[in-house]
């Protein structure tokens, strides 16, 4: 189980970076847009809390994956990092997109499942 834990880990964390390329990156490109489905003008006003906010999500990756080069010993850490992205996906999804849920939340709870029966 602490494998399937650790690339349930892995992959929490790879999909934050993902978020902060996104958000740091291609907000205000065609691809970011039709990602989070922006107008120009909307992706352009708003692009400094977006890279703000991909910032944040580069902080939960460096920390998984700050737990998983721990090891065993890392277990505390890898928690609270999970914790973290739970937490941003319920309230990302009750304040902003549903779907936020279903992308961050529900990633971050499997794998601190996983990790947990470990």
């Amino acid at each position: 189980m602490t494998t399937a834990a650790n690339i349930a880990i892995a992959l929490v964390a790879l999909l934050h970076l993902y978020f902060l390329v996104l958000e740091m990156f291609l907000w205000d490109k065609p691809f970011g847009r039709r990602t989070f489905k922006l107008t120009p003008e909307f992706a352009a006003a708003s692009k400094g809390l977006a890279a703000n906010q991909g910032l944040y999500n580069g902080f939960l990756a460096a920390g998984l994956l700050w737990g998983l080069a721990l090891g065993a010993v890392g277990i505390d850490v890898k928690v609270f990092f999970l914790a973290c992205v739970i937490v941003a996906g319920l309230f990302g999804g009750a304040t902003v997109n549903r779907n936020i849920l279903f992308v961050q939340a529900v990633p971050g709870i499997t794998a601190l499942a996983l990790l947990l029966a470990t």
